[in-house]
């Protein structure tokens, strides 16, 4: 396997804009290799029988179904507002006119 070298980190550096000094490059080179090391093990796990997925849990929808519920709270939850005006609650204006 090749290595990664500081020309290569160089050229990456450059393409994106990045003004490395010498010791960042260093370390991007040690970084990136250590990275690739961790990927080479990765490749060499059998996942022939794993099959193929988007999530690593799997996500299920809970439906219901939509029904209309009378509620008798309106009150109670207009108190609960900073501010309010006969039946709904008061809120400063946005739109200038």
């Amino acid at each position: 396997m090749t290595k990664i070298t500081k020309e290569e980190v160089k050229k990456v550096a450059h393409l994106a804009r990045l003004e490395l000094n010498e010791n960042e490059i260093n370390n991007h080179v040690k970084q990136l290799e250590k990275i690739l090391d961790y990927i080479r093990q990765l490749e060499k796990i059998d996942t022939d029988d794993v099959p193929c997925t988007t999530r690593a849990i799997e996500v299920v929808n809970v439906f219901r179904k939509d029904e209309k519920k009378n509620s008798d709270c309106n009150e109670e939850l207009l108190e609960l507002g900073p501010s309010r005006e006969d039946k709904y609650f008061k809120v400063p204006k946005i739109i200038n006119e």
